[in-house]
């Protein structure tokens, strides 16, 4: 299996200081990141290491849910995943304070209950919900 990597260019300290982040493995972009927007309501153009995580578990939670739907009986039509990581103070630090998924799914062959058990499948195999165990992960799942 692939190994993916990412690289971070930083200058300053951390509260004057910036830096982009690029996704080296697909070369899809480089991504402006600082820690005042990273701490800030508005992200004002800058991505943080929060976003970065829930668009990584996002989309390896829809990948995991739509194999663990068919391993069902079912057909995964469409399924639509968000995913929030909530930053908050940890002492002198900070720390991940929760996840949150919200899917929704148009599904053929599963039931609501069906739907609900391959969801929290998914949630305990995906392999980032597994990497991220120290953060407290909930689910709000429905079908469409």
């Amino acid at each position: 299996m692939p190994t993916r990597t990412a690289r971070t260019a930083w200058n300053g300290t951390l509260q004057e200081g910036s830096g982009q982040v690029e996704l080296s493995s697909s070369k899809v972009g480089t991504y402006d990141v600082s820690f005042p927007k990273r701490a800030a309501e508005d992200a004002g153009g800058a991505t943080s290491p929060e976003e970065l995580i829930a668009a990584a578990h996002s989309a390896c939670y829809a990948m995991q849910l739509s194999a663990v739907i068919a391993e069902a009986g079912g057909t995964p039509q469409s399924l639509e995943v968000s995913v929030e990581v909530g930053l908050g103070p940890d002492g002198p630090g900070f720390k991940l304070t929760g996840i949150k998924i919200t899917v929704r799914g148009k599904v053929a062959g599963l039931d609501a209950a069906g739907f609900a058990k391959a969801c929290q499948a998914a949630k305990e195999t995906c392999p980032v919900s597994k990497a991220l165990t120290g953060v407290a992960i909930t689910l709000d799942a429905a079908l469409a």
